[in-house]
């Protein structure tokens, strides 16, 4: 269990770290703070202790998935695919400021994680609790992106 963990944390942390050297100066550049937030947009430190909380947990949840499933190509290639996803919206957002292929890209990934919740929600039971940051994150993070889009 403990190499699964750890294995996923790289993974995780990977992908916010490849994601984050796009961001670069994005989060204090002019374009982003001219713009029109929502007012439910959380401080700027909560976005960093967000995501490590949701990587450490979605680390437990895949593995914990990963001995359930029979089918290790379908969950590898969700896997990929959600680490893809998660790491392009930084780039898409912040580095071409593309709100609307922004929306597009977590819209997908917020998408994607529901389905990972709900097709192995009946392998992983309460285990499944381990996915729901990551979900309930990237439902808030859908409606500032959609917010930044249409008042923008």
């Amino acid at each position: 269990m403990a190499i699964r963990v750890i294995t996923f944390l790289i993974l995780n942390f990977a992908a916010l770290g490849i994601g984050g050297l796009f961001t670069g100066t994005g989060v204090t550049s002019d374009w982003y703070n001219n713009l029109s937030k929502a007012p439910w947009t959380p401080p700027g430190w909560t976005f960093g202790a967000a995501w490590t909380t949701i990587m450490v947990c979605f680390a437990f949840y895949m593995a914990y998935l990963w001995p359930s499933v029979q089918n290790k190509k379908l969950l590898v290639s969700l896997f990929s695919f959600q680490w893809i996803l998660n790491v392009l919206w930084n780039p898409v957002f912040f580095y071409f400021q593309n709100p609307l292929l922004g929306i597009i890209v977590i819209s997908s990934l917020t998408i994607l994680v529901g389905v990972f919740l709900f097709k192995y929600y009946s392998t992983l039971k309460s285990q499944s609790v381990f996915i729901l940051p990551y979900l309930l994150w990237l439902i808030i993070a859908t409606s500032l992106n959609a917010y930044i889009l249409i008042y923008n």
